[in-house]
């Protein structure tokens, strides 16, 4: 097509291509220099045009850059770090791994500055001063070492810092690893969200400035507005937050200042928050509780089947399972759409479905939907893969 200049109207920022610069250049050096010029591919002065049309096409890039730059929605790097600012929120930098810790000793000890150890050697720090009000004690301790860092169930055994009274130290929950540096594709999610943490409706302010705490990696937050307990369990006019990953003072301080005037808070972590009058007040919220879910599949293998499809087919299920939202069921379909994906061939497909069975770990194995409370969240199991005979 013709080369036109750059212009931008109702349908955004219009810019000629590569070809269409360097076919005016053309044009114009036959109407300078006449039209018998040899301006042939192999000819030195086409290439002297196709270096002047490069860089030409280079600048106007630049120019759709910039243009795009200035919406959130395609928006890059530092100029998607600029406009989120106009929200009130920045990009995540890389986030430390946390994990609940049962801590257990004599009712009245205070630990000051703890730090505990796992299996492999990594240190994990507690809050600064936590003190028992019973034999034992729930808390979150964050890693030392900034990034993914995991820790099964039964890691953190070890006590870096013995004080009198503190006796032991277990997690009964894996880690919630950190992330690495927030993508650009993760801030943009979060701006569409972030634009409710102002808002006059405390419910959207809460739910975004939760999301907008370094470490979160999944939260749901409920609000009973009622006079009644309702069917969660969750008192009336009390806003219940379930949230994974994070400090306990970050979310306790986020849902004190977010919540409605008079509201009560719900959950089984309570954190003591000091406003600026310096007056102390309780903030409840929930861990959530991770439900193992096993499956058992069957497959006829065809044509084409090997490992590889095995593989993919686990892979797939894990992924649909790791996920699911919290409070959101495991359902059957899911997990038969999840096997779905592994064919490549749908003429074709190399292996067809037998039985598909699933349930809690431990428990009796169905075709029905793995029903989830509102403060549990699903988690991977053993995924057992079989031909069938």
């Amino acid at each position: 097509m013709p080369y036109t200049a750059p212009y931008i109207d109702d349908a955004g920022l219009h810019i000629p291509t590569y070809a269409d610069i360097r076919d005016d250049l053309i044009d114009t050096f036959k109407d300078i220099y006449g039209q018998d010029i040899y301006l042939d591919n192999d000819s030195q002065d086409y290439q002297m045009i196709s270096a002047f049309a490069l860089k030409t096409y280079d600048t106007i890039q630049l120019l759709q850059i910039i243009y795009n730059n200035f919406s959130p929605k395609t928006a890059v790097g530092t100029g998607l770090d600029s406009l989120v600012k106009l929200n009130g929120i920045a990009r995540k930098s890389a986030s430390y791994s946390t994990c609940v810790v049962t801590l257990t000793g004599t009712a009245g000890t205070t630990i000051t500055a703890g730090v505990v150890e796992d299996s492999a050697g990594y240190k994990w720090d507690l809050p600064a001063n936590i003190t028992f009000t019973a034999e034992t004690l729930s808390t979150t301790a964050q890693c030392e070492t900034i990034g993914s860092i995991e820790a099964a169930i039964g890691a953190i055994t070890k006590i870096n810092t013995p004080q009198y009274g503190w006796t032991a130290v277990n997690n009964l929950v894996p880690a919630v690893v950190g992330d690495p540096i927030e993508t650009n594709e993760e801030l943009k999610e979060r701006q569409s969200i972030s634009v409710a943490i102002p808002s006059q409706n405390m419910v959207n302010s809460l739910i975004a400035g939760i999301a907008s705490i370094s470490g979160v990696n999944r939260s749901k937050v409920y609000d009973n507005d009622s006079n009644t307990t309702d069917s969660n369990g969750i008192p009336g006019h009390s806003v219940a937050a379930v949230v994974e990953g994070g400090l306990d003072a970050n979310i306790g301080e986020q849902i004190y200042l977010r919540k409605g005037p008079g509201s009560g808070t719900y959950g089984n972590t309570t954190i003591v928050y000091t406003n600026d009058d310096g007056l102390q007040n309780d903030i409840r919220f929930f861990r959530p509780t991770y439900i193992s879910v096993d499956a058992n599949i069957t497959i006829y293998a065809s044509t084409g089947y090997s490992s590889t499809v095995l593989d993919t087919i686990k892979s797939n299920i894990e992924s649909y399972i790791e996920n699911l939202d919290i409070g959101y069921a495991v359902s059957i379909t899911g997990i038969i759409a999840a096997i779905t994906k592994a064919i490549s061939n749908t003429a074709r497909p190399e292996f067809s479905l037998g039985t598909t069975e699933i349930g809690k770990t431990g428990g009796a194995m169905g075709t029905g939907n793995i029903i989830l409370n509102f403060n549990e969240v699903a988690a991977v199991g053993t995924i057992s893969v079989s031909e069938a005979t």
